[in-house]
Order: structure tokens, then sequence, then C-alpha cells
């Protein structure tokens, strides 16, 4: 049987000092997951409303003429499944839409990722939050925003964002996407995309993607800032 010596004094201080500072850096990586966000501004004339994407900046800006409302990151589609591009207009809004393509077979206590169809139990689509939908099957939706192509063609919005976009961009909203906008210069540039603590984090558990937990984690924060 091995036996230790009693802490001293000293260090007990040291290991309590090292376990708050371990606390700290936890809590303050765990606060790093939801910091990032981006203003919204409610507009004047919701008639001048419009969505511009930049592809090869992964941006969106959602004008009022030459008004930002709301400028933010995205995550666009990766080779093979690219993003839409052209002139389109918003339509079919879902706050809690779930695809229609990808998801997980539950049955029993069984839940395994599967595609829509070839499902052996009962489907259930992945969680898509605060969708708008630009073209059929593709949309903006929260999701996780990688500094990559990374999507099945649809436009991703952090958690924090997607909620705002929702409610800046009604049914009739023109949208345009391209490979660049003038509004990158200006706007674009100097934006402070979401760090790897924000797209790294692994993906919510089945048992939670197939829960409405992905779409009340989003509610109750506050839309536009005047």
């Amino acid at each position: 049987m091995i036996s230790f010596a009693p802490l001293t004094r000293f260090s007990r201080v040291a290991l309590i000092a090292a376990a708050a500072t371990l606390a700290s850096c936890q809590n303050a990586q765990i606060a790093k997951t939801d910091n990032y966000d981006c203003p919204a501004h409610r507009p004047h004339n919701q008639g001048a409303v419009r969505v511009k994407v930049s592809l090869s900046k992964q941006m969106i800006y959602v004008m009022e003429g030459n008004r930002p409302l709301l400028v933010t990151a995205t995550c666009i589609g990766m080779p093979g499944k690219g993003t839409p591009r052209g002139n389109f207009t918003a339509f079919n809004k879902i706050a809690q839409k779930r695809s229609g393509s990808y998801g997980f077979s539950v049955s029993g206590n069984s839940i395994t990722p599967c595609t829509a169809g070839e499902c052996r139990g009962h489907y259930v689509g992945y969680p898509m939050p605060y969708w708008v939908e630009f073209s059929p099957s593709y949309g903006f939706h929260g999701g996780y925003v990688w500094p990559i192509p990374r999507s099945h063609g649809c436009l991703r919005l952090h958690p924090n964002v997607a909620p705002k976009f929702f409610a800046l961009v009604p049914a009739g909203t023109p949208i345009n996407i391209a490979d660049s906008q003038p509004e990158d210069a200006a706007f674009g540039v100097s934006h402070k995309r979401p760090g790897p603590e924000h797209y790294n984090a692994p993906d919510p558990a089945p048992s939670v993607s197939i829960s409405d937990a992905p779409f009340r984690a989003q509610n109750g924060r506050p839309i536009f800032v005047d």
C-alpha cells in the first residue's frame, strides 16, 4: 500500500489556484462557443430590403439600399454540392425545419445517421432552425459556420444570427447570390469570422438532434439593436 504525505499549506494553495485557473479556462472556452454575434438593425422600409451573398468571401449582407441591416459570415456548399448562383426570392420560411434528405433512423433505442429513403427505422430529419428557402431544397438556416465550403448547398448562419436573418427576410425578399458583391470591400473585409471554437465542436448527440432541443436553444435572444 502506497501512502502519501499530507499536503503542505503551499501545496494546497497551489492546487486550489491551479484548479481555479483550469475552471476559468474551461468556462472561457465554453463561453466562446456562443459569443459570435452580429448586430441587426430594424429596416425603415421593408420593401427596400435585399439579401446579397458573396460566395468567394462566404459573407451575407442584408441591405436596405446602401444601409447594412445585417452583415454576417456564412458557410457555403462544398465542391460537387455547390450553392446555386443567381437571383432568387425568399419563400417557405419554417422556424423549426428538419431536413428531408439527411437525418437519423430511429428504431427503439437505436439512432443511426441515414439519408431519407434509406432508413430502416423511423426517419427524423437533421435540424435546420430558422429555415428561409430561396430555391427548391436550398435555403438559409442555423448551423456550424465553417471557414471552408462544407454544406450540401445551403447557406448556414451561426445559431446566434439565424433568428435575426429570419426576422429580417420575409417571404418575397429578393436574394442575389454571386461570386462577389460590392459590399465585400465595404463590409466583408473587416468582418471577423467565427474562430475554430465556433465550428470545431462535435455535432450534438443523435438523441439531441432528434429532440426539439436544437430549436429551443435559440429562443429568447434580442433581434434588433435599434
